[in-house]
């Protein structure tokens, strides 16, 4: 072996993990240089795995059947192996290639060099996150299929145009040649799902002298500005050719959280949002730019099932809808130091209600007790002395309870 040999394979994989430049010796690490590619041939799902209760029951899930990618296995039942992490699982399809490689398992207590097989990542043969698949004769395959297989052995890109690429991938797997891998830039950390659903981990690019390859986050700020897309469905603007990647649509994506620094989104919302309650206008949801938290979705619910649901701002909380703001409450409660109903600029206070009605009530009163007085006088002092008392009451609810009548809060136009 040369020395430049030497740079790569197991020796720099045992210095890499022993921190130090002399390898770490294959008995003191169970083994750990053998690392072995094998194809998946089922995985542990469920209880009605054939080999459910033998692998662990439920402490099996995720334990895979395999067999040797250069060496098919011909027996009944093949050698297993469990997934390495327990709380970040990255579970394989049937007839994708993953790693194994031997590691303590729960009778290191019995035997200390006791070992089993585990797994770790898929190998990315398409480097799509949709699947990752490979056929074990893919001469077996309908000649229109074979060909995807036979250019990319060649060294050529696999485009699947027919949407279907009648590999067995388990048993509720359904291939969707249309599922677009996400563009990646300098610096991201990107988990993508099967799916087209995805977490970026990214940032402002500016700097890109040919313009090629620009985000529509990226039109402000600075190259490197954080910002975070968490991302549902790729939407339906995308062709189908699966194999050109893309970059997060707000607008088309099913569901989006974004959390941003300085960005600008090109949010699209509905032509009826307006600002006419404000004296002065928040910034359109399309033109701020800087820190925000934005969800979009066809629907959002907010739900707490056991305390409050609680709305601060350092300026306003706006509600804009196209038919209606409903409310359905047993009590709604306003505290306010101003309330304008109607418009912005309602003048019009609003008249309290009890003391409206006490005011009428006894206005009522004072008029019919002086009118059955006019019906039974029988000299004209007797009016005069009723009309002084419809007076005096009169007067008492003018001076006392008229100014009192008008809300200082609560006002309309």
């Amino acid at each position: 072996m040369s020395s430049n040999d030497s740079k790569y394979g197991q020796s720099s994989l045992y210095s890499t993990i022993s921190g130090n430049k002399n390898p770490i010796r294959l008995d003191d690490t169970f083994n750990l240089g053998k690392l072995q590619a094998v194809r998946v041939m089922s995985i542990v799902l469920d209880e009605f795995h054939p080999r459910f209760f033998e692998l662990g029951e439920w402490n099996g899930l995720g334990t895979i059947e395999y067999e040797s990618v250069k060496k098919p296995f011909s027996g009944n039942d093949r050698p297993t192996a469990k997934p390495l992490l327990g709380n970040n699982k990255g579970l394989p399809l049937v007839n994708e290639i993953v790693y194994i490689m031997p590691f303590p398992d729960t009778k290191i207590g019995i035997i200390t060099s006791n070992v089993s097989s585990y797994y770790i990542n898929v190998i990315a043969l398409w480097n799509h996150p949709h699947h990752n698949g490979y056929p074990k004769n893919p001469n077996e395959l309908p000649e229109s299929q074979q060909v995807d297989y036979i250019q990319t052995q060649l060294g050529n890109v696999r485009r699947v145009t027919d949407q279907s690429t009648e590999i067995f991938l388990g048993n509720t797997f359904v291939e969707r040649a249309n599922i677009h891998p996400l563009l990646p830039f300098e610096g991201d950390i990107i988990t993508e799902g099967r799916w087209g659903n995805s977490i970026r981990l990214g940032s402002t690019v500016t700097n890109k002298s040919d313009g090629i390859g620009l985000n529509n986050w990226s039109t402000t700020g600075s190259s490197g500005d954080p910002i975070v897309i968490i991302r549902n469905g790729q939407g339906t603007q995308l062709g189908d050719e699966g194999w050109i990647p893309f970059t997060e649509n707000i607008n088309d994506n099913d569901s989006s959280i974004y959390l941003t620094s300085t960005q600008r989104l090109p949010l699209q919302v509905s032509k009826n949002v307006t600002y006419k309650s404000y004296n002065t206008q928040p910034q359109a949801l399309n033109e701020f730019a800087g820190k925000q938290v934005i969800i979009n979705s066809g629907r959002l619910v907010f739900n707490s099932n056991s305390d409050h649901i609680l709305l601060t701002s350092n300026q306003s909380v706006g509600l804009n809808a196209i038919n209606s703001v409903n409310i359905d409450t047993p009590l709604t409660v306003i505290q306010s130091d101003k309330v304008l109903l109607g418009n912005k600029d309602a003048t019009e206070p609003l008249l309290y209600g009890n003391i409206t009605q006490d005011l009428l009530q006894q206005l009522i009163t004072s008029i019919k007790t002086f009118t059955n007085a006019v019906f039974t006088a029988k000299d004209v002092a007797t009016i005069n002395i009723a009309a002084k008392i419809l007076n005096g009451q009169v007067t008492a609810i003018e001076k006392n309870t008229l100014p009192n009548i008008k809300s200082n809060i609560s006002y309309t136009k």
